[in-house]
């Protein structure tokens, strides 16, 4: 009858010993998610601040209309905070769609001079005729996101 005690003191020690360690494995999980949480949190806080400087010195006349809104869409696609209400940056879209074919770095030094003019005319009409638009984003976007 005694070794019918000893194996339920085993089984119960193996039991909590066991409960222990799982409990040491979720108190690692909920710490590693609370440090992707704050992770995520300094990220949008960083991207928030520099969709700001980019709106503000597109507004200025610091950076091209296009480059701007190029910059702007591409912050926008990997910020995940909150996003005031009726912000509308659709524009942003719609400019990157429309030059994403063109060409950039040494791609665009490779280009002919032909080739060249034909997409500074492009960029130069999507400015013409969205500069109001954009400008009324970037200045919403100047006051924040949220």
């Amino acid at each position: 009858m005694q070794n019918h005690y000893w194996l339920i003191a085993a089984g119960t020690l193996i039991i909590l010993a066991l409960a222990a360690y799982a409990l040491t494995l979720w108190r690692r999980v909920w710490q590693q998610d609370e440090a992707r949480a704050k992770a995520l949190e300094a990220r949008d806080d960083r991207l928030s601040g520099d969709i700001r400087i980019i709106a503000q010195s597109l507004l200025d006349g610091q950076v091209p209309t296009i480059e701007g809104a190029i910059r702007i869409k591409v912050l926008l696609d990997n910020y995940q905070g909150e996003r005031r209400e009726g912000l509308d940056v659709t524009v942003f879209e719609r400019i990157y769609d429309q030059t994403a074919h063109i060409p950039t770095h040494q791609a665009w030094k490779d280009l002919s001079r032909a080739e060249r003019k034909l997409h500074l005319r492009l960029m130069e009409t999507l400015e013409r005729d969205h500069r109001t638009e954009v400008e009324a984003a970037a200045q919403a976007l100047a006051q924040g996101l949220n």
